[in-house]
């Protein structure tokens, strides 16, 4: 081998370490982005993902559609429900500590289809004549009023009251006598407005008249119809048969004397002659006769009792109530009785 051959070109030494840096620095650049790249997967895998808030969908509501024979059937319901009843008041049917002002009366008349027949009866009545004028005192016959309804308003004493069938019971005891004349109001002119009351009744009505101390006496057990005849029988009855002597004793003519005599056993005729009004005129004391004691006072409460049982065991039935001189107690009881069944109180002093 010769020496020239042998020696190494002075150049090759660098050029190889060049090379060699270059390829290790490729390698080590790649291996970085892989160990980089693995690493962002890893962790985009381990992180729980971030939370995403979505709203849910409206609820859709269907309503159903009403078919036209539906508003019909309901229409024709309607037609055949029952018309409003118009009542006069709202009462309570047991006691409580207080009273209750009393509701405001609402005149339907206008707002009532009028009947034929009591409309005949009207005019009838417009033509025979009506009621008499009031006296001085202001307790005259306020006449019949309003269309269609026969005896539907007038005034005896001073009292306003309404209906087609009127009873009278008229307290006549010594104590009441006394006390009408001492107010101003004798016998005598009980008697003329009672007269100059039933005078002024239209045809077709109806009345009665009880006197009563403890007995009573009616002038007739029912009703009567008012006609020119039992007008004329009526005015007799009372100018020839009122008990003027403060004192009814039993056997007397027409007199009626119950074992437990006084004011309920009154009540308890009134009320089965069935009218629409009964009127008490009074001085608001009343006693009777039993087995147990002969001179037995009655207690208003016992009387409102009476009243209660009569009430619910028939129609309803407006009492008014005039009273001479009453005591307080006597007037407070009777007030309430009246504004239960409709009616009113007048006391004269």
């Amino acid at each position: 081998m010769s020496k020239r051959s042998s020696e190494v070109l002075p150049g090759n030494k660098p050029a190889n370490k060049g090379a060699g840096a270059a390829l290790m620095g490729s390698l080590l650049v790649h291996g970085l982005l892989t160990l980089g790249g693995g690493a962002f997967i890893v962790a985009k895998y381990i992180q729980p993902p971030a939370p995403k808030f979505v709203a849910p969908p409206a609820p859709k509501i269907k309503i159903p559609p009403q078919t036209r024979q539906h508003r019909m059937n309901l229409a024709a319901h309607a037609g055949l429900a029952s018309k409003p009843v118009f009542k006069q008041r709202l009462v309570s049917l047991r006691p409580t500590a207080f009273a209750l002002p009393e509701a405001p009366r609402i005149n339907l008349d206008a707002n009532l289809v009028p009947d034929p027949s009591s409309l005949v009866s009207s005019m009838v009545s417009g033509l025979t004549g009506s009621g008499g004028t009031g006296s001085g005192g202001g307790f005259g016959l306020g006449g019949a009023g309003g269309l269609g309804q026969g005896l539907s308003s007038f005034t005896f004493m001073g009292l306003k009251a309404q209906g087609q069938k009127i009873v009278l019971c008229f307290d006549v005891s010594g104590s009441v006598v006394n006390k009408a004349d001492a107010s101003g109001v004798p016998l005598a002119k009980i008697k003329e407005e009672t007269i100059k009351l039933i005078a002024g009744l239209p045809s077709g009505a109806e009345f009665g008249i009880i006197q009563f101390v403890r007995n009573y006496k009616p002038f007739k057990p029912g009703l009567t119809q008012m006609t020119p005849a039992n007008r004329d029988l009526a005015t007799q009855w009372i100018e020839e048969k009122w008990s003027e002597s403060g004192q009814m004793p039993k056997g007397g003519e027409g007199v009626i004397s119950p074992p437990v005599n006084g004011l309920p056993r009154v009540l308890e005729a009134a009320f089965a002659m069935k009218p629409d009004v009964i009127f008490v005129i009074s001085d608001g004391q009343f006693e009777q006769t039993t087995p147990e004691e002969p001179n037995r006072r009655i207690p208003t409460e016992e009387i409102d009792d009476k009243v209660k049982e009569l009430q619910k065991s028939g129609p309803k039935i407006a009492i008014h109530f005039l009273g001479f001189q009453m005591r307080q107690e006597d007037k407070d009881g009777w007030e309430s009785i009246t504004r239960r069944t409709g009616g009113r109180l007048r006391e004269i002093r």
